[in-house]
């Protein structure tokens, strides 16, 4: 059995309204779900809010009611099957009655998987892949965490049309508008933890904060992303604007690193360093992200950490702000991403590209990732 219109539209419907919570329900996937009653009318709807709130299938059963007896629920993530804090969305579905479960992408992790099978075992018509693609984009975050088990990273930079992420003598704010700038922060607030390098923090001292902006209409203040600085030789000045109390920060030093007073004032974190020597090891700084449940990373830091986490293969989306100017010297966005020929480079998917203000947003997917190369960063 194929899905039907009504049931494609109640699928993009589900998509819109697990939009609507992105950023809010770490460690949990964002999910949104329709109900439709037995001749195709919808009769309920809902999205996950946050972490230990109503799962979505319960909060449009429960609109639904009696109306969802014979009908069909569509939902964005195989409905689970396991007791968390909340109690399994397959067993809420067969007390409602359905018939039909019609469901866009597979649930991967190891608790909750098999929803689908226990529903179809107990006779109800199920099926997966519908909008499966545009399930995924609204879901990425959460799919990489649970499938790669490392925190999904967005690398965010902004630069003049040339490339130019500074001007010759380091001036570099600010090269995009407010209007980019407000976006930017709407960026930071979906994001779990905001990753700098030190070098950001000696040039620029920021506040790696949410700010400017309103928060979703379901909340009443802005969340408070994990702050973490990447720096290898523990240089974080104390006075730091990063080290205030406005959100939390995580300094992460290389194990030999004398690091005594920054643990004196933050927590730090002690790692192990590129095996090149050259800053730390990237994929041992997201296995302790991922062990703080860190489901997504907005990178900010650097055109040298940004190509430590391109070359290890460790970037997931790009999102990058260009202004239109031009410079012709300077820094540049990216540093050494170990790319030594054409053959090598990291290769995009335009996912978005609009407008803001007078700057340009592009958003792109990383497609592949080559082989990392011997040189860490």
């Amino acid at each position: 059995m194929t899905a039907s219109s009504a049931e494609e539209t109640a699928m993009r419907d589900a998509i819109a309204l697990a939009a609507r919570a992105l950023g809010e329900t770490s460690p949990n996937p964002v999910v949104g779900c329709v109900v439709l009653d037995a001749d195709e009318t919808p009769v309920g709807e809902g999205f996950h809010a946050y972490a230990g709130g109503p799962h979505a299938e319960v909060v449009a059963l429960r609109q639904a009611g009696v109306r969802a007896r014979g009908g069909t629920l569509v939902v964005t993530l195989e409905p689970c099957d396991h007791q968390g804090r909340t109690g399994p969305c397959s067993q809420a579905i067969l007390t409602a009655g359905l018939r039909r479960v019609v469901y866009a992408v597979g649930d991967p992790s190891d608790r909750a998987q098999g929803g689908g099978r226990r529903l179809a075992e107990a006779g109800l018509s199920v099926e997966s892949g519908l909008l499966a693609a545009e399930a995924e984009r609204i879901n990425a975050e959460w799919l990489t965490y649970a499938r790669l088990r490392r925190p999904h990273v967005t690398w965010k930079f902004a630069a003049t049309l040339d490339g130019r992420s500074a001007a010759a003598d380091g001036t570099s704010q600010w090269i995009t508008g407010a209007a980019a700038r407000e976006d930017v922060h709407r960026l930071r607030a979906r994001a779990d933890a905001i990753i700098a390098g030190s070098g950001t923090v000696l040039a620029d001292d920021p506040r790696l904060t949410v700010r400017g902006f309103e928060p979703h209409d379901h909340l009443r203040t802005h969340r408070r992303p994990l702050r973490v600085v990447a720096d290898t030789r523990a240089r974080t000045p104390l006075a730091s604007r990063v080290l205030n109390d406005e959100a939390p920060t995580l300094v992460a030093v290389a194990e030999d690193a004398e690091a005594s007073a920054l643990e004196s004032t933050t927590a730090v974190v002690r790692l192990p360093r590129a095996r090149s020597g050259r800053g730390l090891d990237l994929s041992a700084l997201l296995a302790e992200l991922t062990e703080r449940e860190i489901v997504s990373v907005f990178l900010e830091g650097g055109p040298s950490l940004a190509g430590g986490f391109l070359a290890e293969g460790l970037v997931d989306r790009v999102v990058a702000y260009l202004a239109p100017t031009l410079l012709g010297a300077g820094a540049a966005a990216l540093g050494d991403a170990g790319v030594a020929t054409l053959a090598q480079a990291h290769h995009l998917d335009i996912d978005d590209v609009t407008t803001i203000g007078p700057d340009l947003r592009i958003t792109a997917t990383v497609r592949d990732r080559p082989a990392p190369s011997r040189r860490e960063n």
